[in-house]
């Protein structure tokens, strides 16, 4: 790996010209509440970890939208699918109720099951309660993007612990990105992918708020990828994963958000996230899972099993307010993917065996846009 390389930086700390205002953080922790962990599993790191043939490259992302709040409080939320070829759990309900509890994990496609058991172990001993009164049930969010050129996917190595881990680190302030957690064997426009985040912040009425994203970003070929507007990739063409003519993988998008806003106005914001992803050049291709999620942490109030109350009042923008929550939305979806490729690292391909899937070279890239005129 080359110096350059090695000092890895987020987009805007190399100078890109990204738009809008991001928060202190430019992290989806801007969000007041929200805390983020992660538990990443890499051979490279401990061989211990590798048990066949092939490396481990992998983890658990955690988002918890109340924090460790005492009790089980629902978020407002909605969901929209670009690309179907992946999984989302508790999406049914959310697009009945408009509503959810609990963490969202981020893993690899055979991870969700354990991802999910260690989810909902957590809620059962944290909210334990509640729970132990009430006939209520847990129903996480777990999403997920393929990881099985970088890492021993068939292999099974997430288990529910490690959910558990990623989800009792969780924390406020800056979110590891990269290789980091979910996003540890994922690949990005044929370049090292993973974990990105990033916010803006807006007024409305004389009120600041925050619309932010985290993204698991494991889509797109070489060809496609555009920065600031710039195909660039069409420029970057050496070192391409091996045998990959079409979109392989996929990218979750979370976005939050402590505006108030309707089940309706969430789904609607989600959507948004399928703009943010196609300005850095994805059609959202036919192999690929294209998820994406919107909550909102205004509003708090009790499950409603639990309230005892007939009737619930909440406020909501108006609909006339949501171009630029809109906007703010596509900007922090833009950013947090450019944030998980500049801030990912070279990792050793595992199918096909040898080889490196190389990390974007942020010199190469600010060329490019220098010579296109946007740097």
């Amino acid at each position: 790996m080359t110096e350059t390389l090695k000092a890895r930086k987020r987009a805007r700390a190399l100078g890109l010209p990204m738009p809008g205002t991001p928060g202190p953080l430019n992290a989806i922790t801007d969000v007041p509440g929200v805390l983020v962990g992660s538990h990443t599993l890499s051979s490279h790191a401990d061989r211990s970890l590798q048990t066949g043939d092939l490396p481990v490259q992998t983890g658990v992302t955690a988002i918890l939208p109340r924090g460790f709040a005492e009790q089980p409080i629902p978020v407002w939320a909605g969901q929209h699918t670009l690309n179907g070829n992946g999984e989302m759990t508790g999406t049914h309900w959310i697009r009945d109720a408009g509503w959810f509890v609990g963490p969202i994990l981020l893993t690899n496609s055979h991870g969700v099951g354990m991802a999910h058991h260690g989810a909902t172990r957590w809620m059962l001993e944290h909210y334990a309660e509640p729970w132990r009164d009430n006939h209520l049930w847990a129903m996480p969010v777990v999403a997920e993007t393929y990881d099985g050129v970088l890492n021993d996917i068939n292999g099974l190595h997430v288990t529910d612990d490690h959910a558990l881990a990623a989800i009792r680190s969780a924390a406020s302030g800056p979110v590891a990105e990269g290789n980091t957690g979910g996003g540890a064997g994922m690949i990005c426009y044929e370049f090292k992918g993973g974990t990105g985040t990033a916010s803006r912040v807006l007024e409305i009425d004389g009120q600041r708020f925050t619309v932010a994203a985290l993204v698991q970003a494991n889509h797109g070929i070489r060809p496609w990828l555009t920065v600031l507007g710039v195909p660039v990739g069409a420029d970057m063409m050496a070192d391409r994963i091996p045998d990959r003519p079409a979109e392989l993988g996929s990218i979750v998008c979370i976005l939050a958000t402590d505006l108030p806003m309707t089940p309706g106005q969430l789904d609607r914001l989600a959507r948004r996230a399928t703009i943010g992803i196609g300005r850095g050049g994805t059609p959202g291709g036919n192999n690929s899972g294209d998820l994406f999620l919107a909550f909102s942490t205004a509003n708090a109030g009790p499950m409603p099993q639990l309230s005892g109350a007939a009737w619930r009042q909440s406020i909501a923008l108006s609909d006339e307010c949501l171009d630029p929550v809109y906007m703010a939305a596509v900007e922090s979806v833009e950013e947090s993917v450019l944030n998980a490729m500049f801030m990912a690292e070279d990792v050793p391909l595992a199918r096909p065996l040898g080889g490196i899937c190389k990390a974007i070279d942020p010199e190469e890239v600010l060329d490019l846009l220098r010579r296109a005129g946007r740097h």
